[in-house]
This record gives structure tokens, sequence and C-alpha cells, in this order.
């Protein structure tokens, strides 16, 4: 039989793969619980508790990084990058619903790709509150919401790359401009309706 002795140095390698790849796996649950959490308290308004979250979320990011350090390859696997794209979803939401600057993805210590990604899925929740606005009668606010919207769509779509580049940013690019278009038709119902309704009362208020 050959004598093989670098075996032993790649199974020692892979060794510290799996038990990096085990952590990131673990803590990237905990990373994708944290973010949806905060996401769900932005829509409640309960901003101390979403930027607790977002505080707990960062801090296993900083976590799964250190322990991938060593392992840079493992930066592009789908346990990370899914884990760091529901990071950058929960806080681009928050800077999208407050009115901040968006954080891009250096200020995230975050690739590019699923930072794009976290931006096309916030269109999903700029959707929810948008509608959540229009049953509270705040059309303008509303108004704003879905420009917001626009923006994200334009500029995703120039983002002209393969998609194996982009990890399939065409699908996130096409389900955002969906929601957009089904809440450009909301809020044109909205107010449609509510100048129906206006021009109603004036009408009641002359036959008096």
């Amino acid at each position: 039989m050959a004598d093989l002795p670098f075996i032993e140095d790649i199974r020692a390698e892979l060794d510290d793969r799996f038990r990096a790849r085990e952590v990131a796996v673990t803590r990237g649950r905990d990373l994708i619980r944290a973010a949806a959490n905060a996401i769900r308290a932005l829509h409640r308004g309960e901003w101390d508790a979403a930027d607790e979250k977002l505080a707990e979320a960062d801090a296993i990011r900083d976590e799964i990084i250190a322990h991938l350090s060593s392992q840079p390859a493992m930066f592009d696997a789908g346990f990370f990058t899914d884990a760091v794209k529901e990071l950058a979803e929960a806080h681009l939401t928050r800077a999208l619903f407050r009115g901040d600057p968006l954080p891009g993805p250096a200020d995230l210590s975050i690739d590019p790709i699923p930072w794009l990604h976290g931006l096309g899925e916030s269109v999903g929740e700029l959707r929810r509150r948008l509608l959540d606005l229009l049953r509270d009668g705040e059309v303008d606010e509303a108004e704003g919401l879905l420009d917001a919207m626009d923006d994200i769509v334009d500029q995703l779509a120039e983002i002209d790359y393969p998609d194996g580049m982009t990890h399939g940013l065409r699908r996130t690019t096409d389900v955002a401009r969906s929601l957009t278009e089904r809440s450009r038709a909301d809020l044109t119902t909205t107010v449609v309706q509510e100048r129906l309704s206006r021009r109603l009362d004036s009408w009641k208020e002359q036959i008096r």
C-alpha cells in the first residue's frame, strides 16, 4: 500500500472545517431568529426591542465570522449567506421605516450579494407596513413607502450580472417588482375611494 502521510493533515483540516461549519450552522439559526424578531418588533413599533434584537444579531454575526476566519471559503456557503441576508433585511427595514440612511455591506460586515438580497426582501416588509398604514388612513406616509419600493426595484434592476454571481438576484428583484406593483394598485384604490368619499360628503352637504 502506498505511504500517504498527508492524509492525516487532510483529515485534520477537514476536522477544523467541520467544527467551524457546525458552529456557523447553529449560530446562523440563532442569527436568523434574532433578525426575524427584530422585524416583528419593527412592525409593532417597538423600536427599543428591535434595536436590542439587532444588536444580538450583530453579535452573533461577529461570532460566526470569528469561527470561520480560518476557513474563508466557507463564507460563501449557503448557511452563512442566508443568515447574513436576514440580518441585512432587518437592518435595512429599520432604516427604511425610520427614514434613516441605509447601512451598506461594509457597515454590516457582510458581502454585497446577501446585502442586495436583503434589500430586495425588505420590499416585502415595506408592503406589509404600507398596508397597515392604509388601514389607518395614513395615505401620505404610505405613498412615501411606495416611492422607496420603486427606488429599490429600480436600483436592483441595474445589477445586471449572471445569476451564478448574484445567487439568483434577478428572481429576488422580480418578486420585489411584483410586490411593488400590487402595493401601487392597493394605494391607488384607497386614494380613489377617499376621493369618492369626499365628493359624496360634499354632495350631501350641498343638498341639505
